[in-house]
């Protein structure tokens, strides 16, 4: 999913980094400054709401959508609103319902 995600995110002019774990996006926000950031609630093999508090405790100001493609999700995705992501897109929805969120927090490039 990151791979189609960065490329129709780069498409629209935007710079986009992908990492693969939980301990690679830690370590990215430490080194690198970013806008938004986008990952999946079901994490392989580790938890999104883990990830989540730990950009939430960290990063505050950093805007966090979170991505479900489990089916009967509903309480995952409440258990992130409540904990601080700022929003949630299904991978099923159209990828255009992920821009207009993203534009919402990310100046248009």
């Amino acid at each position: 999913m990151g791979q189609v995600l960065s490329s129709f995110f780069e498409g629209k002019g935007f710079e986009v980094i992908v990492v693969r774990t939980s301990r690679d996006a830690m370590e990215a926000v430490d080194h690198e400054q970013f806008d938004l950031a986008i990952f999946d609630i079901n994490l392989v093999g580790e938890n999104g709401l883990e990830l989540l508090r730990f950009f939430k405790t960290n990063f505050p100001r950093l805007p966090v959508i979170m991505l479900t493609g489990m089916p009967g999700s509903e309480e995952l995705v409440e258990q992130a609103l409540l904990r601080g992501a700022n929003g949630f897109i299904r991978k099923i929805d159209p990828l255009e319902n992920l821009l207009e969120m993203v534009r919402s927090y990310v100046p248009k490039p």
